[in-house]
């Protein structure tokens, strides 16, 4: 695996993306300020920023506005294959989705998470 970026879980999307490009002066490598999802580069670091109801749509889990009951960040890793990975970790962890294709995210994923219960996400482009 190959950790790519962290990801924010965020409620106010827009102010948040604002933030990051036009506060902190990160530059945009995908995504807008209208676009729920967004990756930033900084110092050879990646940083993404996703609104969170739709990560718990897409993980299966309730969304809440409280903050203590919804994810608010995420580990991504890529992955040579999903169904490869998912295979040789689901005796081994317990997994929230199965691999899913996200076709309008171009990618492949499956999610779990660490004993802390911190959510990380394999993926792999299509």
């Amino acid at each position: 695996m190959e950790l790519t970026h962290t990801r924010l879980l965020v409620d106010h999307y827009k102010e948040c993306f604002l933030f990051y490009r036009d506060v902190l002066g990160f530059e945009v490598s995908w995504g807008n300020e209208d676009s729920k999802y967004a990756d930033f580069k900084f110092n050879g670091a990646a940083l993404g920023i996703f609104d969170r109801q739709q990560m718990a749509e897409a993980t299966g889990t309730e969304y809440s506005q409280d903050v203590n009951q919804t994810d608010r960040t995420a580990l991504i890793f890529k992955v040579r294959s999903v169904d490869e990975t998912y295979e040789e970790l689901k005796g081994k962890v317990e997994f929230i989705t199965p691999p899913t294709k996200q076709e309008g995210w171009g990618i492949k994923v499956a999610h779990f998470r660490d004993p802390a219960g911190s959510l990380l996400e394999i993926y792999e482009k299509i």
